[in-house]
């Protein structure tokens, strides 16, 4: 299968992005978590032109990603072949395994300060809802795809199961970024096995201690197992963003895309080993 074939279950993808990303705005409007401010009319134009821009970059990159798991998959690659599960089990710990290469990745953008530089740009959106869930860099699209292209190479996982995985995902990040208000009990009792708006809300504060937790993308069970676990109820009254970024210059679609080039200096302070470090967002202290 070449490329240019692989490309379309990509923009299949897409539209089911789009369809999902309206429906959720929709019901953003009828239970807001919070009241819109100035913030959520600012950071539309430069979130959504992002959203586009990595939806063109995605294209290509998740083109050649499932072109290859198809050619690891006919080739019979990878961990799973050589397992020989039963399709559902294989799926099962391909979509599972997959979401843990998107924590890896997540924690690496926080903790490594060049990978931050890149993911700074998701960060630094002081109004988070739907629109900021594909606010995000080039760059940090490189940096997601390689991580989980080596994941893909390791596990060798079906078409039908990257598929799965990879719409799971895109749809999950989107409710988890959303504006919803939902009643605390039914927030904790979904954070016991995946990741909602106020369990992710928490990853969005501007306290560092508090952005270091809750990286999760599908399952909660990650955070869980390697201690950056924080309880959802305190995503109710975060203040989100960074920081040191609030001004309009650097909240503009241009400002976002030099953002990863700006000194390192006043970027970060030095990080330790994985996962215990806490990474410090800018501070205008």
């Amino acid at each position: 299968m070449t490329t240019s074939v692989a490309v379309q279950p990509t923009l299949q993808t897409i539209a089911a992005i789009l369809g999902a990303m309206a429906v959720v705005a929709l019901i953003e409007t009828a239970i807001p978590l919070h009241a819109r401010t100035r913030w959520n009319r600012d950071h539309l134009a430069p979130n959504l032109a992002l959203t586009f821009l990595t939806f063109a970059t995605n294209a290509f990159l998740n083109g050649a990603l499932f072109a290859t798991v198809v050619w690891l998959y006919a080739s019979g690659f990878g961990l799973l072949p050589r397992l020989a599960l039963p399709p559902l089990a294989a799926a099962a710990v391909a979509v599972m395994i997959l979401d843990f290469s998107f924590y890896v990745a997540y924690v690496a953008m926080h903790k490594i300060p060049a990978l931050w530089r890149y993911h700074r740009v998701h960060h630094c959106d002081p109004a988070v809802d739907v629109t900021t869930t594909i606010r995000q860099h080039p760059g940090e699209s490189l940096i997601r795809y390689a991580f989980m292209g080596a994941f893909v190479v390791a596990l060798g996982p079906s078409p039908v199961a990257f598929g799965v995985y990879r719409i799971w995902s895109a749809v999950n990040g989107l409710v988890e970024h959303a504006n919803i208000r939902a009643p605390l009990w039914l927030d904790r009792l979904l954070a016991l096995v995946t990741t909602w708006p106020h369990m992710h809300k928490i990853h969005h504060s501007r306290n560092a201690a508090e952005t270091d937790t809750n990286y999760g993308n599908i399952f909660s069970w990650f955070d869980r197992l390697f201690s950056t676990y924080t309880p959802s109820n305190r995503g109710v009254d975060v203040v989100c963003g960074l920081d040191g970024f609030d001004d309009p210059a650097t909240q503009t679609t241009a400002g976002l895309l030099a953002l990863p080039y700006r000194g390192f200096d006043a970027s970060f302070e030095p990080v330790a080993s994985l996962p215990s470090a806490k990474i410090r967002p800018i501070t205008s202290r």
